[in-house]
């Protein structure tokens, strides 16, 4: 029977064994882009958003794979 469990666990969703699927990853290529997008705004346009440069700044160093707690 240990065999069969094998089976079940091969044939189970990508996402329960914990990979990635292909929109996972076009996401955070995304989130990458904005991030970097962010980090070279001037002050009058972070202003505009509510951001200071401090924290324009902390989100763009933060990891491609630390992502929104909503992907979680």
């Amino acid at each position: 029977m240990a065999h069969t469990s094998s089976l079940a666990h091969a044939h189970a969703p990508a996402r329960a064994r914990g990979a990635f699927d292909l929109s996972t990853l076009f996401r955070l290529g995304a989130l990458a882009r904005q991030r970097r997008a962010l980090a070279r705004l001037d002050d009058s346009a972070l202003a505009d958003m509510g951001l200071t440069r401090t924290e324009a700044a902390q989100e763009a160093a933060r990891p491609v794979w630390d992502v929104p707690a909503h992907w979680r």
